[in-house]
């Protein structure tokens, strides 16, 4: 039975969940400007980039604006739809027009390399004016 439960916790420790998520704001939240933004991730570390370039399970985040997550292995353009967080921030404040918009978190390697939709997450908000 020991061997059992043994293999068991080992095995759930192999398969831990890897995702990305909004701790805030949450998903259909009306908020003001300006927006606190807060990242998370499960199952891989924040790292800042340029560092461990061949580490799969380390990266940073990457908050798009009004569009939808990268595919894996494309590198993340830098412009204002698309913010770095290079330096391994998990927080930080955006202004955005009044209306609705879709926040997209996506992660990716030290090479800004996107994981791809596996280790993004999309919410809509409304920011008021």
């Amino acid at each position: 039975m020991k061997k059992v439960i043994l293999t068991l916790l080992i095995s759930m420790s192999v398969m831990a969940v890897e995702k990305v998520d909004f701790q805030s704001p949450k998903d259909g939240a009306e908020v003001k400007n300006p927006i606190e933004v807060k990242m998370m991730v499960e199952g891989m570390k924040v790292i800042p980039a340029g560092k461990d370039l061949k580490d799969k399970k380390s990266g940073h985040h990457h908050l798009l604006i009004d569009t939808g997550s990268i595919p894996a292995g494309q590198v993340i353009p830098a412009d204002e739809k698309h913010l770095h967080f290079g330096k391994g921030q998990t927080e930080t404040k955006i202004n955005l027009p009044p209306g609705e918009h879709e926040l997209t978190l996506q992660f990716a390697d030290g090479a800004h390399r996107s994981y791809g939709a596996k280790m993004s997450h999309s919410i809509k908000i409304k920011v008021l004016k």
